[in-house]
């Protein structure tokens, strides 16, 4: 599930975010992108999943699997999103928010990967828990949990790990390389800290 990046520019009304960016990204590989604020990074993942500003202007083709995606709508992308912010749903419960992300199928089926989902990120003993109940580094497991239930081909991962504690930060990066490399996903990861950086073979500065 390799994700192919050409980037000719990437402007504002006035003036140019980046330029001349090719990145290939393979299955299961984290490339990263480092830069100071402002510099377009989190534009670069908005412009990858569909969700680029109305001010923001993408000129490039980017595919996914071979199949060009920057001409469809964001959900046709099967492109996933984790932020530093999690994003939970406040009126479910950590199980709804699960479910809510899970392809729709028979009912059974989708009720055992939300369960599978809970165990392989500990998170088994809060299915029914308010979210605003939870710690910061359970939210950001639920976040994750939620991400990879979709089953997106692609995964965007923008500071995800920023406002964690240092312990908290090793074992989330561990937790999402490892999930990122099982499933052969191309992840996008833009941050600031070069502690995240999964291989230094697949970073790129802008």
């Amino acid at each position: 599930m390799s994700l192919h990046i050409h980037l000719q520019s990437l402007r504002t009304p006035s003036r140019v975010l980046l330029e001349n960016l090719t990145l290939e990204v393979p299955a299961g590989a984290v490339h990263t992108v480092m830069g100071p604020s402002g510099s377009g990074k989190s534009s670069l993942l908005a412009a990858v999943c569909g969700t680029l500003d109305g001010g923001l202007q993408f000129d490039g083709r980017i595919t996914l699997n071979g199949l060009r995606i920057d001409t469809l709508p964001t959900p046709a992308r099967r492109v996933g999103l984790l932020l530093q912010d999690d994003l939970l749903f406040a009126h479910m419960t950590v199980r709804e928010n699960l479910l809510f992300a899970v392809p729709p199928g028979p009912k059974a089926q989708r009720h055992a990967h939300v369960v599978q989902a809970l165990i392989n990120t500990e998170m088994q003993d809060f299915g029914d828990a308010d979210p605003a109940t939870l710690s910061g580094g359970q939210r950001a497991r639920v976040a994750l949990a939620r991400a990879l239930l979709a089953q997106p081909q692609a995964l965007l991962l923008d500071e995800p790990f920023s406002k964690l504690d240092m312990r908290l930060r090793e074992r989330m990066r561990a937790l999402v390389f490892g999930a990122i490399a099982q499933r052969g996903i191309a992840a996008l990861l833009v941050t600031h800290d070069s502690a995240d950086i999964a291989d230094p073979r697949q970073c790129t500065h802008v």
